[in-house]
């Protein structure tokens, strides 16, 4: 009897077992880590997005984008051009705190920032946490070692070393090229845009077996000038808006292009099933140039200003089943909040000093006080601003700034002047505040090189 009753038993555990691995492996399916596509845009403008009321442009698939999740309506660039919010990306601390304070550039005498060699990054804090990591498209944050991407943390690399492209269809800039295959030179043919999308699509199908999660940076070059629609793309928004300038008509085909490219890679998810454990964010890395064409809708100002036309951005975050479609927040963000974000949806562990916070609790639909802040803006740069910085801070509706190194500090109140048309009195308790603190600012990141060092 008792080895009957034994064999009853542990048939009884047997069953449980299975039973509860069973369990185990739907909870860990369910709970599984997301894969993540950050798509950064460069020099976008504010209003060039039909979800963010352009009338003239026609953006289905990136409106459609906006649509499945949150769209942040307070979000900012770090910086009024390119690098610099790159670098606050890939590191979540202000630019000038990790070395780029200004464009990254070809020649010595005109380049305005180094990427601290030993700053952890995203990818590096992602590859940890089990995730694959790679960028494809614009990388400018460095042309040589130890500044490149396989180097600081992705395991892939199919884009472009540099900053601008001089021609989007010979990918040159300076007669240099820059495009690789990790640390291969590659000479790939057609327009920029369709060869990023592409090779995001191919990037894609290649994970679609891989059982890690993945993490892809898809940062385009467009709609940065030169403004270099395709033909046909002119042409079909020429007939459809035969009102605008030329120039307004190229910007608008430019970015109408970039919107279908972004759309091919989107549709691929779908594709391959991989959409609902997919998290997306979406963001530009500056505001529309307006000598270009661009619209930054009702902002004052654009690209290289620190009013809010150089430095707000078209921004949402899309996760299907945890962010609510159709969802806003007007809390404040920044480029930088993004890697704190990533890594606490990711579970990874960022064990160094950051200046972003992660918005989770704000892309949850939970309240998050993110207004109270003291958050800073600067940009070094050569040319006619001589080498020098101009700066801006920001702390809950007012922001003080100077838009270039030889005007004089001016405060807004953007809860009562969104448009920035009104400047406040300078003999105020408020005004001399910000201006302390960002002092202070300035005075912390005096102690970061921005060159590299000589040995």
């Amino acid at each position: 009897m008792n080895a009957v009753f034994l064999k009853k038993i542990f048939a009884v555990l047997i069953i449980f077992v299975f039973s509860f691995q069973g369990k185990c492996a739907d909870l860990t399916q369910g709970n599984a880590k997301p894969n993540i596509i950050v798509i950064l845009v460069d020099d976008l403008g504010y209003g060039d997005l039909s979800v963010q009321g352009g009338e003239d442009i026609y953006t289905p698939n990136i409106d459609k984008l906006f649509k499945k999740g949150m769209h942040f309506k307070n979000f900012y660039a770090n910086c009024t051009v390119c690098s610099p919010t790159r670098a606050s990306l890939i590191t979540g601390c202000y630019p000038d705190m990790v070395g780029v304070p200004g464009v990254i550039r070809t020649h010595e005498d005109n380049s305005w920032g180094y990427l601290k060699e030993d700053v952890p990054t995203l990818p590096e804090m992602l590859k940890k946490a089990g995730y694959k990591t790679a960028i494809i498209g614009k990388w400018h944050l460095g042309l040589e070692s130890p500044n490149t991407p396989n180097e600081r943390g992705f395991d892939f690399f199919h884009g472009f070393l540099g900053d601008m492209m001089d021609d989007y269809w010979t990918h040159l800039r300076h007669g240099n090229n820059y495009m690789r295959l990790n640390n291969q030179e590659v000479d790939p043919k057609g327009h920029a845009t369709d060869v990023f999308s592409n090779w995001a699509i191919d990037y894609l199908k290649n994970q679609k077996e891989n059982d890690s999660p993945f993490f892809l940076y898809l940062a385009y070059n467009a709609p940065h000038f030169p403004i270099q629609p395709p033909e046909d793309w002119f042409e079909k928004v020429k007939k459809r808006e035969p009102q605008l300038s030329e120039k307004r008509t190229k910007n608008v085909a430019f970015v109408e292009h970039l919107d279908d490219g972004i759309g091919r890679v989107l549709n691929t998810l779908d594709e391959l099933d991989l959409s609902e454990n997919t998290l997306i964010i979406f963001s530009s890395d500056n505001g529309g140039h307006l000598p270009s064409g661009a619209s930054n809708g009702s902002l004052r100002g654009g690209k290289q200003d620190m009013y809010e036309g150089g430095i707000k951005v078209p921004t949402c975050f899309v996760w299907q089943g945890k962010i609510q479609s159709k969802s806003e927040s007007y809390n404040l963000g920044l480029t930088m909040d993004i890697l704190p974000t990533l890594c606490e949806i990711a579970g990874a562990t960022v064990d160094t000093k950051i200046d972003g916070i992660s918005l989770f609790k704000s892309i949850s639909g939970e309240e998050q006080d993110t207004n109270s802040r003291s958050v800073y803006f600067m940009r070094r740069e050569g040319g006619k601003y001589a080498g020098m910085c101009y700066y801006a801070i920001r702390q809950g509706s007012f922001k003080l700034l100077q838009n270039t190194p030889f005007e004089p500090l001016e405060l807004f109140n953007l809860g009562t002047d969104p448009a920035e048309k009104s400047t406040l009195n300078e003999n105020t308790e408020k005004f001399n505040e910000l201006r302390y603190n960002l002092s202070q600012h300035i005075r912390e990141s005096g102690n970061i090189p921005w060159q590299k060092q000589k040995k």
